[in-house]
This record gives C-alpha cells, structure tokens and sequence, in this order.
C-alpha cells in the first residue's frame, strides 16, 4: 500500500469522514452531513491538502520544517491549510496526524448537532 493510499484509509476511517469528488478527479474527505459537509483533507496522489494550524504562521511551522516537501495551499493558505508531499520527507506517521489534526479543526468549526458522536 502507499502512502497515499494509507493515507486515504485513514482519513475515511476517522468517525462519520466520507469520501467526495466536489471537483473532477479531486478527492476530498468531508466530515458533517452530506448537505453541509466540510473538507478537512484534500486527497491527491502523492500530497495531501489540511488544515495544518489555526492561524497562517501557525501553519508555517510546517514549512520550517519541511522547505522542500510543504508549501502554502492555492487560494485556502491564508486560512492555515498546506499542502504536504506524501511521497518526500515526511514521515508516514507525521501525515497521518496531519490529518487527525486536521479534522479535529475542521469538526471544531460544526455546530455542535452537526458534529459527530464519539
């Protein structure tokens, strides 16, 4: 299995994630109901969209760390999401807390009846 493909099994794995296409070819993993589902990763093959801090220079510790394998989301960086290589630096277990992190931002953010239970 890849990295990517590991990575996908387990942002889907993460309690009521589910799995979109909002944009051909683009997979996403969403979290809430279908009707207002939220992205907290964008899945591609070899990186991976997140949330990666709250704030943008909290997000850049990422980039600190990782010059040549993170970088600043288009359009959605401002808001704290990277994007990260899978298939570079990054250790498999770093993205897949990425991820955990990631979706526990974004769950955050629902209103509360749209949150999943755990």
């Amino acid at each position: 299995m890849t990295s990517g493909e590991s990575i996908r099994e387990h942002a889907l794995s993460l309690p009521e994630a589910w799995p979109d296409e909002p944009w051909e070819g683009d997979l996403v993993a969403k979290v809430g109901p279908s009707d207002k589902g939220k992205i907290f990763a964008f899945l591609g093959a070899t990186s991976l969209g997140v949330k990666a801090g709250a704030t943008r220079e909290e997000a850049d510790e990422w980039l600190a760390r990782y010059p040549d394998d993170a970088s600043v989301m288009a359009y959605i960086g401002r808001n704290g999401w990277n994007t990260l290589a899978t298939d570079g630096a990054i250790p498999l277990e770093e993205l897949l807390e990425a991820v955990e992190d990631s979706y526990a931002m974004v769950v955050a953010k629902l209103p509360k009846k749209h949150r999943p239970t755990t």
